[in-house]
């Protein structure tokens, strides 16, 4: 398997042998969106007359977009605005996913791995248009039983709801589920549903709570125990 990432001690919980079901996060877990955040989150620090670096990046990872454009409104001396920054910064990703966005690595090695044995769903902090664009630009679409977006339910992360929806329309137990995310706003969620946490940080010197922690999906370990899971 892949080498700890660095500065953490690597948790020792192993994966459960038999699940319920397994639900993922989108961006930054399943798809490579990140950087097309960063594009657009860039432009409109640069168009409020604010640098963007690893600090502003580190306080909008893992929220859903209205919340994280509160938090630059906020952070731009505008709080209560964050609104009027929405639309804007969906129309600056939603473009830059239009050219193409990857799998990140692992990913499609793990669906298959999971292949039909397992019900898996998709919880993302991203509105349902976003979502679908994400899976689509990616090639995952359609690869799913359930995907449950920001606007399927009334409160995001970090609180449980999109997890709890997600494993309500599987008809999967959460305790006996699987969640696997990239960002501490998303590992709160997943770990408030009640779910084991497989957390795959997208920032690397990031400390997570996650039951395993490893450093990509490709992580052998995560690629042998998709192959021999098996349902309740």
């Amino acid at each position: 398997s892949e080498p700890p990432l660095p500065g953490r001690q690597v948790p020792n919980q192993p994966l459960p042998e038999r699940v319920s079901a397994v639900v993922f996060d989108c961006d930054g877990l399943l798809v490579d969106t990140e950087p097309a955040w960063t594009v657009g989150e860039a432009a409109i620090f640069a168009e409020n007359g604010f640098e963007f670096g690893p600090e502003q990046k580190a306080m909008l990872i893992g929220s859903s977009i209205s919340t994280g454009c509160e938090t630059m409104a906020t952070y731009f001396g505008r709080p209560g605005t964050g609104a009027q920054l929405v639309g804007h910064l969906f129309e600056l990703v939603e473009a830059e996913l239009l050219h193409g966005v990857d799998p990140m690595p692992g990913v499609v090695a793990l669906l298959d791995a999971l292949g039909d044995r397992i019900p898996i769903a998709v919880a993302s902090n991203s509105n349902r248009r976003f979502l679908d664009v994400s899976l689509t630009a990616s090639g995952l679409a359609g690869r799913f039983a359930v995907t449950v977006g920001a606007n399927d339910v009334e409160r995001h992360k970090p609180h449980p709801d999109l997890y709890l929806e997600a494993f309500a329309r599987l008809g999967a137990e959460p305790s006996r589920a699987v969640a696997l995310e990239d960002s501490a706003t998303g590992i709160a969620s997943a770990r408030a549903s009640g779910a084991f946490v497989l957390a795959v940080p997208s920032l690397p010197d990031a400390e997570v709570d996650g039951d395993l922690v490893v450093a990509s999906l490709a992580d052998r370990a995560v690629l042998d125990w998709g192959r021999t899971v098996q349902p309740i």
